[in-house]
């Protein structure tokens, strides 16, 4: 016999039906909220992602922002400097031509030549003599201490070779702008030493260490890792006492990386400070002292110097310069080689006067690239475009006060054929100048 559900058991699944269903419902509920919530966090991740984006943007274009404006700090202080350094080395390379300059005065002046070609900042890699080199620093490392009452000491050790191949200008920089902290923060009686020693030879390669030490006033511990830093100073104060912009071991440790060096120190608060600066320097054959840098003989140098001077000899060179001082030196270095000189006092006055000069007329000219009306970039660019024989090939010379490696590029980029950096150095001058006219195959006027 079927046995039908009774009443009873019709509620009771009734009821359990239910509360499948409730189940279901707050299990859809809670799949509901986990999914909101999951979106709620994505939406919170993906907004602070975005932020983050942004923050790291804002930070990325201050720091642009301050890299160009130190840029353009460094660029318009080293134009300053340079443009006024540029008459005092025209009137001193002249003023030691004068054969009646008695030995004293010869002496003094070429102290201040050594001391204005220790902040250059000239990019090359020649051959240099190690003496010469250690004997520039030494007289005004010397005389600072002297002044002052120090006692300053010079060492050599290890297979140091007569002559190297390098940046002899930018390692004498590093050199002296140490030597001249030394000096400026130790008393007397105190202490300056400059040991100079070959760690190893491999592959004509010398790795030469420069150890700098003194006994002044030395720094904390903590200061140490922030030293190298742009504007770093250990006390603020000490821009009044001592001077100083706090660029000047920065510059330093810019220029040992530039030469593939490293730079180390250790100082200890009152007792003194030791710089190592180590450098690897090309190793040169070279002993006699009688060759000329170029390494031809003797001989041979002043026949090349000889036919130098022929082809500058007589030649009109443009020179665009708006500083009436720098223009009366460097028509005055111009002439000590029998070179004429025409003057422009702007960008556009050497355009119009080139424009209107004769074919071969002018053999080169002198550009400066900062002036009035127009730059010497714009000029040079202008004087390419003109329908003249000798646009496209005549050299234009840059000479500037500006020498980063920007501005270098700029000059070239604008078709200048060379780019001299102010103060002028009057034998890179001519020898620039016969070398451009040479490649041009110009020998007449």
């Amino acid at each position: 016999m079927l046995d039908l559900p009774t009443l009873e058991d019709a509620e009771f699944l009734q009821g359990e039906t239910e509360k499948v269903h409730d189940a279901m419902h707050v299990a859809s509920m809670i799949q509901t909220i986990l999914i909101v919530a999951s979106l709620v966090i994505l939406l919170n991740i993906y907004g602070i992602m975005q932020k983050r984006e942004k923050l790291i943007e804002v930070e990325k274009a201050r720091a642009e922002e301050t890299s160009r404006a130190k840029s353009s700090f460094l660029s318009n202080m080293s134009h300053e400097i340079r443009t006024p350094m540029n008459a005092i080395i025209g009137l001193q390379s002249m003023a030691l031509r004068d054969p009646d300059l008695t030995p004293k005065t010869r002496v003094q002046l070429e102290k201040i030549m050594s001391r204005i070609e220790s902040g250059k900042v000239v990019v090359k890699n020649e051959e240099f003599s190690f003496r010469d080199f250690l004997e520039q620093i030494n007289i005004i490392i010397n005389g600072q201490c002297e002044e002052k009452g120090l006692t300053y000491i010079c060492n050599v050790s290890g297979s140091v070779k007569d002559y190297y191949i390098g940046d002899d200008l930018k390692l004498k920089q590093v050199l002296i702008n140490i030597l001249g902290n030394s000096v400026k923060f130790t008393e007397a009686p105190g202490e300056v030493e400059l040991n100079a020693e070959v760690l190893s030879q491999e592959d004509g390669i010398s790795r030469v260490r420069f150890s700098m030490r003194d006994t002044g006033i030395g720094m904390d511990k903590e200061y140490l890792p922030k030293i190298f830093e742009t504007f770093s100073m250990e006390d603020e104060s000490s821009t009044n006492s001592y001077g100083g912009s706090g660029l000047g071991l920065a510059i330093t440790k810019n220029l040992v990386d530039m030469m593939g060096g490293e730079i180390t120190v250790e100082s200890e608060k009152g007792v003194g400070s030791v710089f190592a600066v180590t450098i690897p320097l090309t190793e040169s054959d070279r002993k006699n002292p009688e060759e000329q840098e170029t390494g031809l003989s003797k001989e041979n140098g002043a026949a090349l110097d000889e036919k130098s001077e022929r082809i500058l000899s007589g030649k009109i060179i443009l020179m665009a310069e708006d500083v009436d001082q720098n223009a009366e030196i460097l028509s005055d270095l111009l002439e000590l080689e029998e070179i004429e000189s025409e003057r422009a006092v702007n960008g556009a006055e050497a355009v119009r006067m080139f424009y209107e000069s004769a074919p071969g007329y002018y053999a080169a000219v002198l550009m400066d690239v900062r002036m009035p009306v127009m730059d010497g970039l714009e000029a040079t660019r202008r004087i390419r475009a003109l329908n003249h024989p000798d646009a496209k090939d005549i050299p234009i010379i840059a000479m500037t006060a500006n020498v980063f490696d920007e501005d270098v590029e700029r000059s070239l980029n604008a078709g200048m054929n060379a780019h001299l950096s102010k103060p002028v150095e009057p034998e890179k001058l001519y020898e620039t100048m016969a070398g451009l006219v040479m490649e041009r195959g110009g020998t007449d006027k």
